[in-house]
């Protein structure tokens, strides 16, 4: 079977659909205001996504003769469906870079007074983040009282709380310990015990607003609307004011138990969208109800219900700006020097590090392997293998993944 490398079963062949994104943008695409270019491209790829604007492939099977339609992912990275396959393959590529030691879970949040910045200042502020998340975690890290080593981690950018509304916070997956300053040890942490969160908070708001400060006495942010009178250097300096004013939220969880527990959540929280198909319970009478997660009411699961107009509103407060990165990786696990740090703490921890051969494995073998779910296998006799026999073209000129 030979098909769109990024297409998956398609949920269209279910006999009963569920309301998806995708059904309520193409639904209610008129009641969108004008959009720029970016979220235009987005919109448009959900909706296209499987379908057959986006061409695809007409099957058989070799024993029932049974035929169906195989569409092409639209492959953007705000669609909820097309993360599933990117996921596979992130996830078997960190595999062999887990080391065999416990890890933490640390969550940076920014402060709501500065969100209004934030989705005016995606990139700019965004990258300011990640920047003072990074140097926070090694500076902290470095301090002898601390730990007094260097350490590497994960960091993935979120936007959105359960509720959909901007929430910009960045998760950090971070081995316990780091390398000695000569190099030759690791140095554990204490127990259960990583980086007291106040010093880490602390760390946090001076750096952010000390890049923030930077940014503005530069002129690399704008703003306009409801924050135009910013351009004023006194009003901005109020908003650092009671930025400085505020506690920032730093929340750093238990290790997790083992390897197989961080790469059990690596793969629920890296390729994540805004909010995902299956929550979305029903769209009716202009408005969509989808289920959220209350963390004020101890974790609740409630239904929330919003005018289809501010659904989408909330749902493009997510999109990225075109090739900004989310999920990045710092101290020992940068890509520069990645592989040769990994191997140099498992020579010091006297542990074999395994690493698979290199080979050239379909997107249906890779999915089998990994779900036990066998996507060539015709969905009517459920015997026969499901061969292509003609390719349906591909009507749109180009697909945006951005």
């Amino acid at each position: 079977m030979s098909c769109n490398s990024c297409n998956l079963p398609n949920a269209s062949n279910n006999i009963h659909k569920k309301i998806e994104i995708a059904d309520i943008f193409r639904g209610n695409i008129d009641k969108l205001p004008e959009m720029h270019s970016e979220l235009s491209q987005v919109v448009n790829s959900i909706i296209k996504c499987r379908t057959s604007a986006l061409g695809g492939h007409v099957l058989k099977c070799d024993s029932c003769g049974h035929e169906e339609y195989s569409y092409n992912s639209c492959r953007n990275r705000h669609c909820p469906k097309c993360q599933t396959l990117k996921k596979m393959k992130w996830l078997e590529a960190r595999k062999e870079e887990l080391l065999p030691v416990p890890y933490f879970h640390v969550v940076f949040t920014m402060p709501s007074i500065l969100n209004p910045i934030a989705l005016q200042n995606k990139k700019v502020i965004y990258n300011i983040l990640f920047k003072a998340v990074s140097e926070t975690l090694q500076d902290a890290a470095k301090t002898p009282n601390n730990l007094g080593a260097d350490i590497g981690f994960i960091a993935i950018l979120h936007t959105w709380g359960q509720n959909l509304i901007d929430h910009p916070h960045i998760h950090c997956v971070v081995p316990a310990g780091g390398i000695s300053p000569s190099g030759e040890k690791w140095k554990s942490c204490r127990g259960n015990y990583f980086i007291p969160v106040k010093i880490l908070s602390k760390l946090l708001r001076g750096k952010f607003l000390d890049f923030l400060r930077k940014a503005y006495e530069n002129m690399e942010l704008q703003f306009f609307g409801n924050i135009q009178n910013l351009h004023n250097k006194n009003e901005f300096q109020k908003i650092i004011d009671k930025a400085y004013s505020t506690d920032w939220v730093v929340y750093a969880k238990k290790p997790f138990a083992g390897p197989e527990q961080v790469f059990d959540y690596l793969g629920r929280y890296t390729h994540r969208v805004a909010i995902s198909n299956n929550r979305i319970l029903k769209l009716e009478d202009g408005k969509v109800s989808f289920k959220w997660k209350d963390y004020t009411d101890d974790n609740k699961e409630k239904i929330m219900t919003l005018d289809v107009k501010e659904f989408m509103r909330r749902f493009l407060l997510h999109v990225l700006p075109k090739g900004f990165v989310k999920i990045r990786f710092f101290g020992f696990l940068s890509n520069r020097t990645k592989n040769d740090k990994i191997n140099h703490i498992f020579k010091i921890l006297k542990k074999k590090r395994t690493q698979k051969e290199k080979n050239q494995e379909t997107w249906q073998e890779l999915f089998l392997r990994i779900t036990g779910i066998d996507a060539c296998i015709c969905s009517e006799c459920k015997k026969g293998r499901l061969i292509v026999i003609r390719e349906i073209p591909n009507l749109n000129q180009f697909q945006d993944t951005s």
